[in-house]
C-alpha cells in the first residue's frame, strides 16, 4: 500500500479550503438575499399602507361633507317655508314665534356651514397630505424595484459561481485522501465553512488561541494531521510565511 504524502495532502485541503471559504461566503450571501426583499417588499407594503389610510381619511370627509351638505340643504329649505310663512301669520304673537324659529334655524344653518367649512379645511390639508404620500411612495417604488432587480441579478451571479466553484471542487476532492477528507469535511460543517487554518505568530489563525512551539514541530513533521486544542481545526504551517 502507497504511503500518503500528507503534505501534499495538507496543501490539498488548503487548496480545496480556498474553494470551500469562496462557496460558503456566496451561500451565506445567498440565504441572506431572499430575507432582504421580503424586507423591502414589507416597507413598500407598508408605505402603501400609509397612503391607503390617508386616502380612507379623505374619503371619509368627502362623506362627511356631503352629509352635511344634505343636512345642510334640508335646513335652508325648512328655514325657506318657514319664511314663506311669516306673511300668512294673523296676529303679533304668531309672528314673533314664527321669526323666533327662522332665528333658531339660522343658527342650525350657520352651525352646520362652519362644520362644512371645518371639513373643507381638513380635506384640503389631506389632499396635501396624500399628494405628499404619493410621491413618497413613488420614489420608494423605484427604489425598491431597482434594488430587486439589482438583488435578483445578483442572485443569478451567485448561482453561476456557485456552480463554477462546486466544478472546481469535485476537479479537487478526488486528490485527497478519503479518510483525511471525511474529517476535513465535518470540522468544515461544524465550524462555519473555515476547516483547516495557518498557525501564524504562534496562534491559531482560526480562533487566536496561542499554539506551544512543541505542536508547531509536530505540524511541520507531516507525521499526521493536528488540530488546534481549541477550535479542533486541522493546523498548517504555511511556507510562504516563514
Amino acid at each position: 500500500m502507497q504511503a500518503i504524502d500528507l503534505k501534499t495532502q495538507v496543501n490539498n485541503l488548503v487548496q480545496l479550503q480556498r474553494i470551500d471559504a469562496q462557496i460558503y461566503a456566496l451561500r451565506n450571501e445567498q440565504e441572506s438575499l431572499p430575507k432582504e426583499i421580503e424586507a423591502l417588499t414589507a416597507s413598500f407594503a407598508a408605505e402603501k399602507e400609509r397612503l391607503a389610510e390617508v386616502e380612507k381619511k379623505s374619503l371619509d370627509l368627502q362623506k362627511q361633507k356631503k352629509d352635511k351638505d344634505l343636512d345642510l340643504a334640508a335646513k335652508e329649505e325648512a328655514m325657506k317655508k318657514l319664511q314663506s310663512q311669516l306673511y300668512q301669520l294673523k296676529t303679533n304673537k304668531e309672528y314673533q314665534a314664527m321669526l323666533k324659529q327662522i332665528d333658531d334655524s339660522k343658527a342650525d344653518v350657520s352651525v352646520v356651514e362652519d362644520k362644512i367649512l371645518q371639513i373643507l379645511d381638513q380635506m384640503d390639508k389631506l389632499k396635501a397630505e396624500v399628494d405628499k404620500e404619493k410621491q413618497k411612495l413613488k420614489e420608494e417604488e423605484n427604489k425598491f424595484n431597482t434594488r430587486k432587480q439589482a438583488i435578483e441579478e445578483r442572485i443569478k451571479e451567485i448561482e453561476s459561481g456557485l456552480a463554477q466553484l462546486d466544478t472546481q471542487r469535485k476537479q479537487a476532492t478526488p486528490n485527497i485522501d478519503p479518510k483525511i477528507l471525511a474529517q476535513y469535511e465535518r470540522i468544515l460543517q461544524s465550524r462555519d465553512g473555515l476547516a483547516i487554518v495557518s498557525v501564524s505568530d504562534n496562534s491559531c489563525s482560526g480562533c487566536n488561541m496561542f499554539v506551544p512551539p512543541q505542536v508547531i514541530n509536530l505540524i511541520k513533521m507531516y507525521e499526521r494531521l493536528i488540530t488546534c486544542e481549541v477550535c479542533n481545526r486541522i493546523l498548517y504551517i504555511d511556507d510562504e510565511s516563514r
